[in-house]
């Protein structure tokens, strides 16, 4: 008699991913219909600079609209973090509880660089110009998380752990967030030369050693 081996398979629910997926999509939808116009113009972001010449009043970080979208954007990129980590064998389920420490994790380190942020901006008496970066990089970051979650929802639900595909996506945010800097240097460039000590100051401070740092961290964690 031929004898089988019985290999145990392992399933986990996925209905809380589910429901947050629903929640990111829910939040698109009510800010169409809402915010009709504004919608639009966002989603034209990839091809016209328009929407950041009309919103462009630094309080436009604190409209419902932008900050519905920056939960969407922590939900997506949560979700990818997740992904990645999960593929590259740092976590071993692609669960709620992972869920819930990367993204406590991610809006530790998120909150804590804005307000680190403001004090230095307050000290070196560049608030304004510090405010129209964060609100240029939320809205860029904004309209790649809402790309993001339809790529999130393709990788979780079909299992795809293809690092050359995750390599190419974590290559491509990467290169976003490059060229969001290189665009408001562009759009800011008498604010910058005036003021090009503390700018550098600032980038390298705020915007290049806490990525390092992140960087360092998860190696060594990983070690």
């Amino acid at each position: 008699m031929e004898n089988l081996i019985l290999i145990e398979r392992i399933t986990y629910n996925k209905d809380w991913a589910t429901l947050l997926f629903f929640i990111g999509f829910s939040i698109i939808a009510i800010n169409r219909n809402v915010f009709d116009i504004r919608f639009a113009e966002f989603t034209r972001l990839l091809i016209s600079d328009k929407y950041l010449k009309i919103y462009k009043d630094n309080t436009n970080i604190k409209n419902s609209f932008t900050l519905s979208f920056i939960v969407l954007q922590f939900i997506a990129i949560t979700f990818f973090v997740q992904i990645c980590l999960y593929s590259y064998g740092w976590i071993h389920n692609l669960d709620l509880i992972s869920f819930i420490q990367i993204i406590n994790f991610l809006s530790f380190f998120v909150i804590g660089k804005y307000l680190l942020e403001k004090i230095i901006a307050n000290s070196f008496y560049i608030e304004d110009f510090a405010d129209a970066l964060n609100l240029q990089k939320a809205t860029y970051r904004n309209y790649f998380g809402l790309i993001l979650l339809c790529i999130d929802i393709l990788l979780f639900y079909n299992n795809i752990t293809n690092k050359l595909l995750l390599n190419t996506l974590i290559f491509a945010v990467v290169i976003t967030n490059i060229l969001l800097y290189i665009i408001f240097i562009k759009n800011h460039q008498k604010i910058i030369l005036n003021k090009l000590f503390y700018f550098i100051l600032y980038l390298c401070t705020l915007e290049i050693a806490p990525y390092f740092l992140l960087y360092f961290w998860f190696k060594n964690f990983r070690a």
